[in-house]
This record gives C-alpha cells, sequence and structure tokens, in this order.
C-alpha cells in the first residue's frame, strides 16, 4: 500500500494527494516547527492565566472526562498536581472498560484524593448503539477520518455526560486527555458559546437519536439547560499544548499506582472494545482509524515513522475480540 513518504497516511484516506515526491498534503501544509512552538507557549499562558482565574472560586474547578488510560490519567495528575486545580473525574463506562483499568482509577484516585464519579448506563442500550455504529450510514465519512463508528458513539455520549454535569455543578472547565496527534491546536482551547454548543449537540445526538430514539436524551443537556447556566465551561486539551513525553508520562503517573493493563489490546490502556472497533473500521473504510492520530504525532515530532507503522502493525488480541463479539452478538471475525 502506499504511504506518504513523510508520515504514514495511506493512499485509501479520503482525499488524500501526494506530490511527486510522494509527500501528502497534509505534510504540506503543516506550519514550521518555530510557529507550533509559539502557539503552544501561547496556549501554555493563557491556560495558566485560566487555572489562577478559577482557583479563586469555590467548588470544583474542572471536569476531567477520565477514561484510566495513560493520557487522560496524566492529564489528571497535571492539573490536580501542576495547576493546583480542585478536579472532579469522571467515567464513562461504556460496559468494556477493562478490570485493569478500574484498579488504576482507584489507585490512582485515593493518591490523588480526587472525587470521581462513573456514569454507566444499561448494557442493552450501549449494545443497541455499538451495533448500530458498525452500519456504514451511522456516521458521515468525514467523522470517520479519525475514528471508529464505535469510538465516535462512546465519544459522543461521554461528551455529552461532561458537558451535562459541568453545567448542572457550574464547573469552569471540562478537561479531556487527547493526545497532541489526536486533536489540533486550534481546538486545544476555547469557551464554546450557546449557539456553538447547540451545533455540537445536535451533531452528536443525531446519529445516537436515530439509533436508540429519545432514549439518549439523559446523557446530554437540554435547552433549558443551556439557557439557564450562568457561563459556558472551556473546553482544554493540556497535552497538546504542555511538553509532553510519552515514557516519562507512564514513569510519572507510575509513581501514582498506574499499571499497564494486561487485559487489553496492545492499541488500548483502558478498553476492551476498541481492536474489535479498530477491525470493523478497516474492514469498512480500508484504512486504520488511529492512523491520522499517528501521522499527526509523525508531524509535530513526538513519534518517528517507523514506529508509527510498528502501532499500526500491532494485531488486536483474538481472545479480547472474540469477548466483545459474544457480548454485543456481532461476529466481525472468521
Amino acid at each position: 500500500m502506499r504511504r506518504c513518504t513523510r508520515c504514514i497516511l495511506p493512499e485509501t484516506f479520503p482525499g488524500i494527494q501526494f506530490d511527486r515526491d510522494g509527500v501528502c498534503q497534509y505534510c504540506r501544509r503543516t506550519p514550521s516547527p518555530e510557529r507550533r512552538a509559539a502557539q503552544r507557549a501561547h496556549l501554555r499562558a493563557g491556560f495558566a492565566t485560566l487555572a489562577r482565574q478559577v482557583r479563586e472560586r469555590p467548588g470544583y474547578h474542572c471536569l476531567m472526562s477520565w477514561s484510566g488510560g495513560k493520557d487522560s490519567t496524566y492529564t489528571l495528575w497535571l492539573l490536580k498536581e501542576k495547576y493546583g486545580l480542585r478536579v472532579l473525574a469522571f467515567t464513562f463506562d461504556n460496559g468494556f472498560v477493562s478490570p485493569g483499568a478500574f484498579a488504576n482509577m482507584r489507585a490512582v484516585a485515593e493518591q490523588l484524593n480526587i472525587d470521581h464519579v462513573i456514569v454507566k448506563p444499561g448494557f442493552a442500550l450501549l449494545r443497541q448503539v455499538f451495533v448500530a455504529s458498525l452500519e456504514p450510514d451511522m456516521y458521515p465519512p468525514r467523522a470517520l477520518e479519525r475514528a471508529s463508528g464505535i469510538c465516535n458513539s462512546c465519544m459522543g455520549l461521554a461528551k455529552g455526560i461532561g458537558l451535562r454535569i459541568a453545567l448542572e455543578k457550574g464547573i469552569p472547565i471540562l478537561a479531556y486527555g487527547w493526545s497532541p496527534g489526536q486533536i489540533p491546536l486550534a481546538s486545544a482551547m476555547f469557551r464554546a458559546n450557546v449557539r456553538m454548543l447547540r451545533a455540537m449537540l445536535k451533531a452528536a445526538t443525531t446519529p445516537l437519536r436515530r439509533a436508540i430514539g429519545d432514549r439518549i436524551s439523559p446523557y446530554f443537556p437540554d435547552e433549558q439547560m443551556l439557557e439557564r447556566a450562568d457561563e459556558m465551561p472551556y473546553n482544554v486539551s493540556p497535552l497538546a499544548f504542555v511538553e509532553y513525553d510519552e515514557e516519562l508520562a507512564v514513569e510519572q503517573i507510575s509513581k501514582l499506582g498506574w499499571t499497564r493493563p494486561k487485559d487489553t489490546d496492545p492499541n488500548s490502556t483502558n478498553c476492551l472494545l476498541n481492536g474489535f472497533a479498530n477491525l470493523a473500521h478497516i474492514k469498512q473504510m480500508g484504512y486504520h482509524p488511529y492512523v491520522a492520530e499517528l501521522a499527526g504525532l509523525v508531524r509535530e515530532g513526538y513519534m518517528s515513522r517507523e514506529d508509527a507503522l510498528r502501532k499500526l502493525e500491532e494485531p488486536a488480541t483474538p481472545q479480547v475480540v472474540q469477548l466483545v463479539e459474544e457480548r454485543l452478538g456481532v461476529r466481525l471475525t472468521e
């Protein structure tokens, strides 16, 4: 398969175009390292100022969307220890969070002395959502460039739950553990207005509503909540602009009792559903759902091209995939 000679995007990636040297248009548009460094420094300064402002407020300063994986756990540590924020962590339990990830969350929450809530919808509802997410028309192709249909549904639910909690409790910052390759710098810190939130909520809920109808409503803020809110929370993804090194991050959170789970596949440190979702995406779209993220990490200098290619080649664990197939009642593999 032909791939970009600079990053790893394949010829099957939607809209990909290679120049005579085999370089894709995304690499050609990448800002210079100096410009990216200046953007990150600007965001770091802006977030430091925001953290100082909210620390003066009572109640929780930040709501952290915590999967229990390495990146969100490291982000949680940063928010609490580096920025001195009073953090409420919440976890969306999709029915496939690994026991190892839950053990990590219990250990880390105790070490950091933070409050932690878990929201777990009934599995019958989750199963219906995930099976529907396997259909090719559940999400538009653009939404599938960076995540599988199943991951889109998971992220939609997690973001909806987080926004609802933040609005209910008046929490000024809603934080995520997206890695530098998962989110562009332009989206690493912003404050949405009501109009923007309405559009975001419509995009997230429309596919889910087609799958399960109004049963999706409790997991998203309604119009009255938006209108009553005194202010909209900031959305922040700190790993996009702080100094980030995966090995150093794992070393830091290991001091809190976090250990790499042995019950997940190689592409995840928290979710049993991930390998199955990846296989479904490759079968449907012809490329790995992580390829855009890994290509971004290569362009930003966080990962070598060779390491990124090795990541793509890591196979899902057959036993984990089989477990998911049995629970969902769907046969993906032979």
